[in-house]
């Protein structure tokens, strides 16, 4: 393939919500196609969601395994009508809420969702993005779109359009540049398919959250070192995930620990960076590069600077990457669990 057009879209007023330089990326969704695509999450890729040929393109660009479920995403309720058999109570009391916006909610499909979007499962991921470009490139194409992060199978996923060409360039037809994303890390996933639901995966919107909204307790499917307790059913569940080429190891946010594990890592001959805080990277001593996630406490920033991170040392040919861990809490979760499938081993812990 030709190298890949960048098409820069651009917001030209707060209430703008049809982008016309999205024409040709919609033409090419309907024609069968994968176009990257913003939203406020990460960079999607993105193709027609009910073509099978036009999914089995997502896989190839991205190397990624077929039975690895796809999101869908959709621009109104009206098309997740055509795609779903049931609107489950719980499901309806959370888009209510948090639709659109980061929340991917797993419904029991119907029959003219293809099987490789779901992994062969009888459910399906949906989401509405909470983005106008995002928003405007469903509407235009008039089919759901499903689509992956647009980053190559088991690398960080794509916060800034940079990301994405290192990844896709003329792997794709067309990139859509929207600028930075917002949250910079995927989704939360829950499954309403069942009598009780459960989270799949972390995301910004929490597990407090859904819970005051659904009014009862409810389970999250991966324990703390990010390793899977059920059957894969959606995305990030099954295969290592976000990983840099550098072997990620994680360290506490500790000043002490953090200059040891550097010595320990220099020892053994290894270049050596830091992804940490302001007040971790403004004290190391001997790291051959460093990259700050911003102020100790501020997950919101350090969950969006997180994939821009762990990319940057790539360009640097560090061997290995020392992580310092967040609290659990909040988006902390989210963050802690992308960090478990970036690295080598759970056991990474310094």
């Amino acid at each position: 393939m030709k190298q890949t057009e960048v098409r820069i879209v651009e917001k030209l007023s707060t209430n703008q919500q049809t982008y016309p330089q999205l024409e040709r990326a919609a033409a090419l969704i309907q024609e069968g196609e994968v176009v990257a695509f913003p939203t406020e999450t990460v960079y999607g890729l993105g193709a027609n969601a009910l073509s099978a040929k036009a999914v089995r393109k997502i896989y190839r660009a991205k190397g990624r395994p077929s039975d690895n479920p796809l999101i869908v995403h959709i621009s109104s309720v009206d098309m997740l009508g055509t795609l779903v058999d049931a609107i489950p109570k719980s499901a309806q009391k959370l888009m209510d809420v948090f639709w659109p916006g980061p929340l991917t909610i797993v419904f029991p499909k119907q029959a003219n969702v293809p099987d490789c979007v779901t992994g062969g499962l009888r459910t399906v991921g949906i989401r509405m993005p909470n983005h106008p470009i995002a928003l405007d490139l469903i509407r235009q194409a008039k089919v759901p779109i499903a689509a992956p992060s647009a980053n190559i199978s088991g690398r960080p996923s794509p916060t800034t359009v940079r990301h994405v060409i290192e990844d896709m360039n003329e792997r794709i037809p067309l990139i859509i540049d929207g600028g930075d994303t917002q949250v910079g890390l995927e989704s939360t996933v829950i499954d309403c398919s069942r009598s009780v639901p459960i989270i799949l995966r972390p995301g910004k919107i929490t597990k407090e959250e859904i819970e005051a909204i659904l009014g009862q307790t409810i389970d999250e499917a991966m324990d703390h070192s990010g390793s899977d307790v059920l059957a894969p059913c959606a995305p990030g569940m099954k295969y290592r995930h976000y990983a840099p080429q550098a072997e990620v190891k994680l360290v506490a946010h500790s000043e002490k620990l953090v200059q040891e594990a550097i010595w320990q890592q220099k020892k053994a001959g290894k270049s050596v960076g830091v992804l940490s805080t302001n007040e971790i990277c403004q004290t190391v001593q001997a790291a051959d590069r460093v990259f700050s996630l911003g102020a100790a406490g501020d997950l919101t920033m350090c969950s969006q600077r997180l994939y821009d991170g762990l990319r940057n040392f790539d360009d640097y040919r560090i061997d290995v990457i020392l992580v310092t861990t967040v609290e659990e809490t909040g988006v902390g979760k989210a963050i802690m669990n992308r960090l478990a499938k970036a690295s080598e081993e759970v056991s990474d812990l310094l």
